[in-house]
């Protein structure tokens, strides 16, 4: 799926083309038009909110009802200041609630299940009962350090800890810790089948039945935020300015704001409307941007 594997195809083919003979010229442009069909993924802005989302570090999308939550860290990424928040955002880029919660610390990765919506926050899991707009309890994290993305499947909750390299699984109000040595992990996001997926130093990688890891695409490294498309078909964001679409076979830029000192931190993902919605952190302001590929 890299440009530069179209490239090369497209010398290849043009190859074809001129070394073959008359009976083999159609055979060879059949090739050449299907080389040209590979298409290179794309992001284009739609909207983006008002600058009041402080230092929003996550983004996401309920797909049961079209809510899109953002969380803002608003004071130190480290620190118990209470100054954090949720907010709610409308599939327009209003501001539908800037204060739907508040009196967090700086909360990062979020997920919902049964009706609750959960939240990182440095080392705690905080959870919201979504009906009520209210905090009904906070899970203590033993050891955590850095707790960051987070996402649901079957009733569960899994987080990880950057600064410890850990996974950690929420199950009926208990936790434990499924992965360790995970350097500087991050995003992750578990496909409907069960299977974990994350982002960490080493790359985008992949958990086996057995509990071992494999790398799948060694080139996105220190991802943020991570989305499973299906078919072996992922986006990643890098937290200092790009996003990527990646697979086990390559991987393509499609973001980079670097240039412009505007972050891209933990992505959110409207599957419906292929819509890819990145929080901004210092630029405090969320920007949304059509998937094609």
């Amino acid at each position: 799926m890299k440009t530069t594997l179209k490239f090369y195809l497209l010398i290849f083919a043009a190859g074809i083309l001129a070394s073959c003979g008359p009976n083999k010229t159609e055979e060879a442009a059949e090739e050449l038009a299907v080389v040209e069909d590979v298409k290179t993924p794309t992001l284009t802005m739609l909207w983006e909110t008002p600058e009041t989302l402080t230092t929003n570090e996550s983004v996401l999308f309920d797909d049961a009802t079209g809510t899109i939550y953002v969380s803002n860290i608003e004071g130190d990424p480290l620190v118990k200041d209470g100054k954090g928040s949720i907010s709610i955002i409308g599939k327009d880029g209003s501001i539908v609630a800037q204060d739907w919660i508040t009196g967090l610390n700086a909360p990062k990765g979020m997920a919902i299940s049964n009706g609750k919506l959960y939240v990182t926050d440095i080392d705690e899991l905080v959870e919201i009962d979504i009906a009520t707009a209210k905090i009904d309890k906070k899970y203590k994290v033993a050891g955590a350090q850095f707790l960051n993305d987070t996402d649901a499947h079957d009733g569960k909750i899994y987080f990880t800890d950057m600064n410890t390299g850990k996974v950690h699984l929420f199950n009926s109000g208990t936790i434990s810790t499924i992965s360790e040595g995970n350097q500087s992990i991050n995003g992750i996001a578990i496909s409907d089948d069960g299977t974990i997926y994350a982002l960490d130093a080493s790359g985008m990688k992949r958990w086996n039945d057995d509990g071992t890891t494999s790398i799948l695409n060694g080139a996105v490294t220190g991802g943020d935020g991570l989305v499973i498309l299906g078919d072996g078909n992922f986006v990643a964001s890098r937290w200092q300015g790009e996003i990527w679409f990646a697979t086990a076979e390559g991987e393509t830029l499609m973001l980079d704001t670097k240039g412009a000192e505007s972050n891209t931190a933990d992505i959110g993902y409207n599957a419906v409307d292929q819509i890819i919605y990145v929080p901004t952190f210092f630029k405090n302001k969320v920007v949304a941007y059509k998937l094609d590929y």
